[in-house]
Formats: C-alpha cells, structure tokens, sequence
C-alpha cells in the first residue's frame, strides 16, 4: 500500500527526524459499510480517572454518512483487546456493534467521555445517543445542517456549527425525547461580509434550548469548530469562506478575540488541529499548503506545500510522553508531530 510522509522541523525537510513506518493494508482488515464512514472518535484510553470496568474505556466511536435508499448509523467497536489482523479478523469486526441508525444524514459526531454518548449533527438538526441503550433524543431541530459540534462546560452545553454560517449554543441540561416539543427561537443576526460597508440584517427559526445572546454569525457554512481544553470558554471556528477566528463565549457579541489571517478556502470541509499545549492552530487550504497559526497572537508561522491535493484532516498527538532516565526521574519530551490526510495520501509532520 503506498504512503506518503514528511518531516518537517520549523519549516525546513530534516531527513535524520524519525517519522513512524511503511502502513500496510492486510487482507481482510476492511469492511464495506453501507455509506461512506463520516466521522470517526476514539474514546479514552485507560487512565487513573477512569474505572477499569468503564463501558468507554477502549472504545471507538464511528457514524456512516447515509445513502439515498437509508440513514446513517452510529457503531462503536471496542479495542480493549489488540487487534488481529491475521486469521482472527472476524473475531474484530464481531465486535463492531450498531447502536442505532437515523432516517437523515449524519454528517458529524462527537464522543462525551463523561455520559458515555455520542452527539450527532445531521441535515434535520442535534442528536443525542445514549451508547448502551441506544436511546436517542433531539436537543436541536432547524432546517440547516450542523456540519460541526464542540461539547463544552463539562458536558452542559454543545456547540454546533450549521450550514447557514451561524453557531448556535445549546443547553443540554434539559432533556427531551423525539416526539417533545422545544422552545422556538428567531435567531437576529447582523451579518457583514468582506466587503466594506456591507451588511445584511436577517434570522432565522430552530427549536431546543438555545442561548440567544449565545450565538455567532460566520460569512458562510461552518466548516470547524474546536475549543480550548485549558480553557473551554474559548473556541475556533472555521467557514468555508476561508475564514478562521477565536471567540470568548463570555463576550460573543463583541465579535471575534483573534483572526487568523492568509488561509484559503472557498467551499471545502476542512479540519483545524491544535496542539496538545494549546499554542498553535493548523490547518490545510484549498492551495494545497498547510498553514500554522499562532493562537495567541494570531501571527502565520508556517506556510509549506507538500500535497498535491488539500489537506482536509489533521489530528495532533493526543498526549505528552514522559521517559523515564532513572528510577522515579522523568524528562519531558513534547512534539508537534501531526497526521495530515489527503485524497493524495497520508503525511506525517514533525515541528518542534
């Protein structure tokens, strides 16, 4: 199978850095699904904070898109035990479990560690999954999809990206089955573009537990949506207009903390990634470069081509290694290595 990598130290090739090996595709180590897969969350591995008994510990999350003929569904699979590849593999795939399938499409999800459910943005609106029952619940109904979500405040609130550039913040407190009825909302907005002196004045309706004052406006479909693990009142937002900002959910009406300028975009779903320390923004364009940001000052620090095609996913390394170099003494030892896929293939970046 072939691969694609690179090593990338402060913008410049280093062919001595180390980057992880070949990537072999095994015989019988796919499965064909109804529709393309959508989304993809890996739950918690086993830490102190976590039960060994916990039903999250080594599971993974995955949703397929939906077809013309049917919905799409939510799977997890668990990996507690190593995957084998070689003659056990249906022993794997039989732990490949459908929760519960939709009538819509499902274009995003994420994994809530704490509840163990997942939450589902579709072309109807927010869902809500508990994973061992399958039960599902609406907390979100409007007429624009949701392309991206962010669970914040420990779980109490969801933010979700729609179609219609808007960002909505939804209290997930109050519970509701599928046949409740929510609290309506018209959503006022004053919407600017990049051009000067351009304003339109419009609204639009959804239903759920809305914070009204709560809600942004971007200049066109909202592509992503990440928010600070040290500091979760922070998030960035990306539109399929290029545009990539920082906003304080304590201050949302007084616009955009940060921008982040020289990205390009005009009509993909791209990915953002942020570093495990929470300095750096990374995201690829529609130019085929990749670009990181810093978040604080909202300064470009990297511009490098190295794909022919756009970079659409990027995933950081999700936890800081410790070596030991004698008894009970430890170094830090962190890396911006990042995972970066493309229709090209998949490239490994390391920026220390």
């Amino acid at each position: 199978m072939p691969y694609c990598m690179k090593s990338n130290i402060k913008g410049k090739e280093d062919g001595h850095s180390k980057v992880p090996g070949p990537l072999f595709r095994h015989n019988g180590a796919s499965l064909h699904m109804s529709s393309r897969i959508s989304c993809i969350r890996l739950g918690p591995n086993l830490a102190p904070h976590v039960a060994s008994d916990s039903p999250i510990v080594g599971n993974a999350l995955f949703t397929t898109l939906g077809s013309e003929t049917s919905g799409g569904s939510v799977y997890t699979i668990s990996l507690v035990e190593p995957i084998d590849l070689g003659a056990g593999i249906l022993n794997t795939w039989s732990r490949l479990e459908e929760i519960t399938s939709f009538m819509c499409t499902l274009w995003t999800a994420e994994y809530d560690y704490n509840r163990h459910r997942a939450i589902i943005g579709t072309n109807q609106g927010g869902a809500s999954v508990d994973l061992e029952s399958g039960t599902r619940s609406w907390f979100l109904r409007c007429k624009s999809d949701v392309f991206a979500q962010q669970i914040v405040d420990s779980g109490n609130v969801v933010l979700c990206g729609l179609r219609n550039g808007e960002v909505v913040s939804v209290d997930f407190r109050k519970k509701r089955l599928l046949s409740s009825r929510f609290p309506e909302h018209r959503i006022s907005y004053v919407s600017s573009d990049k051009r000067v002196g351009s304003s339109n004045q419009g609204g639009f309706k959804l239903a759920g537990n809305i914070y009204p004052s709560h809600t942004i406006k971007m200049p066109s479909s909202i592509s992503c949506l990440a928010s600070l693990k040290y500091d979760d009142q922070y998030f960035l937002a990306s539109s399929v207009d290029g545009s990539i900002k920082l906003y304080d959910r304590r201050m949302l009406q007084r616009g955009a903390v940060q921008s982040y300028e020289g990205h390009v975009n005009s009509h993909t779903q791209i990915q953002l990634g942020v570093d495990p320390d929470e300095r750096y923004v990374m995201s690829g364009g529609e130019d085929c470069k990749l670009r990181i940001w810093s978040i604080k000052s909202g300064e470009l620090l990297l511009e490098d081509k190295f794909s022919n095609s756009v970079l659409t996913t990027v995933c950081y390394q999700s936890f800081k290694k410790f070596k030991a170099e004698e008894e009970n003494q430890y170094t830090y030892n962190s890396s911006l290595g990042a995972w970066l896929g493309s229709y090209e293939g998949l490239f490994y970046m390391d920026w220390q």
